[in-house]
Formats: structure tokens, sequence, C-alpha cells
């Protein structure tokens, strides 16, 4: 049973195809850790316009029985929504689950290598 979840954390779409490359990245996720008895729990969880919200996300991760939630934005930059959204997020579901310590990571726009691998991507379209 995983002690640590990890959620990714997108603004959600109306269109459903929006979420397919985060799934593909949970994947990716979940079978980078496939034969470590530590692997984390991983989830999705949307902002609006999909489900689940981040509360029900970290609820379902609790109930499987993490005691610790890190929650990434999958955003390219800390615009309003990371900034105001989500840190008010954090807070109301640290109080819906005060058992579960819950972090987050800064929007993964803001990682040098992230924007390395951006940079290499549109390097490779030249």
């Amino acid at each position: 049973m995983a002690t640590h979840g990890l959620v990714l954390f997108g603004h959600g779409a109306r269109d459903a195809r929006w979420r397919e490359p985060f799934e593909r990245l949970a994947q990716k996720l979940i079978a980078a850790r496939a034969h470590d008895e530590d692997a984390q729990a991983v989830s999705l969880a949307f902002l609006e316009l999909m489900e689940p919200d981040l509360p029900t996300a970290i609820g379902q991760l609790a109930t499987q029985g993490c005691a610790l939630v890190t929650v990434v934005p999958v955003f390219f930059g800390q615009g309003g929504h990371i900034r105001k959204d989500l840190p008010e997020l954090i807070e109301r579901c640290r109080g819906l689950y005060p058992a579960v310590e819950i972090r987050c990571a800064v929007a993964v726009g803001e990682d040098e290598a992230v924007l390395d691998a951006v940079a290499a991507y549109c390097l490779r379209q030249v």
C-alpha cells in the first residue's frame, strides 16, 4: 500500500481529449515506479470543468492509505490559478484531511529541466 500519493493537478477543459496527455503522464509515472516497494499512488485532479477535483483526488489517496500527498501543478507557469486558487484549495484540503500531510510543488514549467526539454522539442521542429 502506498503511503505517498502524487496528484497531477491541471486546469481542466470542456474537451475530454484535453486530459489525454495528463493520463499518459500518470501512466509513465506509475510504470517508472512499478518495481519500487515505496511506489507512489498517482492521481489526476482538475481545477475546473473536469473531474475529479483536488479535494476528491486527495480523499481517494487518503482512503488508499496515503499519509503524504504531493500536488504537482502541471501548468507551464505560476499564473493566478497557481498563485491564488491552488493555495486556497490546498488549505481547504488540509482542513478536510488533517491526518494527511499535503505538499505542493511549483508549476512544472518553472523547472529548468522541463524548460530544457521544451527547448529541445522546439529545436527538433526546425
